[in-house]
């Protein structure tokens, strides 16, 4: 009795430790009462922010897992135990774990048919793997039962942003705000008023979201997302500032060491940049970060170790497929750069097909060009740049797709735009970029 006690005992504050702590995904559990900000999907800029650390993740999973080996009845903790396993998948960019989260999710749900906390638990899952139908699905389940749930309020907004329903995004931030206002959906209200190309709101409320959080996982969380936004814009300085606000709250938060690599590549600090980007994808390789890398090397002209890198995302593409992930935004763009131009194109419209996004309409012009079909890749290029999102690396595709059809002043002014948003947006890109504009007669100075 008395082992059972302190297994019970140790369970219960590891469980207080996952929800609370600067948890994303793992915010809240029987009332998704818990304060830290629930995770952006690893497709869009504003993707990459928040999670606990590994150690205090990985102790939290454990202590749940003792928990339910001697309870194996508690609902509660197998919601939040796949959870957990979301965010350790996102944490270990190992998706072969959305499996467990399948498995813990379905077992709390078989004890309490229609809990909420595991219908968000679903949806997460959902949009981590990018199926963001099914996010959306399971997310309305979950408001159903609770309409207040933070996790379900957020993943919703998620869903119909990687929907391209930007117009429903919108309200639903509205809603979420009016239901559940903080950090969750502070970030993704900004986020959402970013993609008309409002980055005065957008930065105005995640200074809001800044100064109302004292938790270090939420410092970090959302410095880093000011530093992201301050980075698409150009403004390297404030990137670093904010991104090293984020690092004395959490010195080992993986975005933020990726936001700070990214700005010191932009202001030419390759050395340092490289170092960076190093130790994030040693811990961390997800497409974004090691393409970032491969393309330092490039730029240096390391043939060999860019390559290594681009091979890297490929068999990531291959385990997440393999794992229920749908990767094909990643391996079109990388494709369309560093591969097989016929599977870019393949990719990108498949995703296209899924779902109709700046991105996606970004990537599916991009893939047509490689391939030779401007005309048809303009439709998409414009469309990708019509919402007023501000993303150089759209207006240096749209430049260069424009420059393939003959329209030279289009061509300029989308070159000479993306150069003056954000000259350091990619190593490889700007360099083009620079190129391109010169041969216009434009300055690309």
């Amino acid at each position: 009795m008395a082992r059972t006690s302190v297994r019970s005992a140790v369970a219960a504050v590891a469980i207080a430790l996952v929800l609370t702590s600067g948890a994303v995904v793992i915010s809240g559990g029987d009332g998704d009462d818990g304060a830290g900000p629930s995770t952006p999907i690893a497709v869009g800029p504003a993707a990459p922010l928040d999670g606990l650390r590994g150690g205090d993740l990985d102790r939290g999973v454990e202590a749940l897992r003792s928990r339910l080996h001697d309870q194996p009845k508690d609902f509660t903790s197998w919601a939040t135990l796949g959870t957990a396993y979301v965010e350790q998948a996102r944490t270990r960019a190992d998706p072969a774990l959305y499996r467990a989260a399948d498995r813990a999710l379905d077992r709390s749900l078989k004890l309490r048919p229609g809990y909420d906390a595991a219908l968000a638990g679903r949806a997460a899952v959902a949009a981590a793997r990018h199926d963001f139908r099914g996010a959306l699905r399971y997310a309305t389940d979950a408001l159903a039962e609770n309409p207040y749930s933070e996790r379900a309020l957020a993943t919703r907004i998620d869903a119909l942003v990687e929907l391209g329903r930007y117009d429903e995004a919108s309200r639903a931030a509205d809603e979420a705000d009016s239901r559940r206002p903080g950090v969750p959906v502070f970030t993704r209200y900004a986020y959402v008023r970013e993609l008309r190309g409002d980055t005065r709101t957008a930065r105005r409320v995640l200074e809001r979201a800044l100064d109302g959080s004292t938790a270090p996982g939420d410092v970090a969380y959302v410095s880093t997302a000011l530093g992201q936004l301050a980075w698409r814009q150009g403004d390297y300085r404030s990137a670093l500032r904010h991104c090293g606000a984020a690092l004395r709250a959490d010195a080992t938060y993986l975005p933020a060491l990726e936001c700070r690599a990214r700005a010191q590549a932009a202001q030419g600090r390759t050395a340092a940049a490289i170092a960076g980007l190093r130790d994030v994808v040693a811990q961390q390789p997800l497409p974004g970060p090691v393409l970032a890398l491969g393309e330092l090397y490039e730029a240096r002209g390391d043939t060999a170790r860019a390559r290594e890198q681009y091979r890297l995302v490929h068999a990531w593409a291959a385990l997440a497929r393999a794992n229920g992930v749908d990767p094909d935004l990643d391996t079109a763009l990388a494709s369309a750069d560093h591969g097989d131009r016929k599977a870019a194109l393949r990719a990108a419209r498949a995703e296209w097909e899924r779902r109709r996004t700046v991105h996606t309409a970004d990537a599916l012009g991009w893939a047509l060009h490689v391939n030779g079909r401007d005309e048809e890749a303009l439709r998409h290029a414009r469309r990708a740049t019509a919402t007023g999102f501000r993303e150089a690396a759209f207006l240096f595709h749209r430049g260069m797709i424009e420059r393939a059809v003959g329209d030279e002043r289009a061509a300029r002014k989308s070159l000479a735009s993306a150069l003056r948003l954000n000259p350091g947006f990619s190593p490889v890109g700007a360099r083009e970029a620079r190129a391109a504009l010169r041969s216009l007669g434009g300055d690309a100075s």
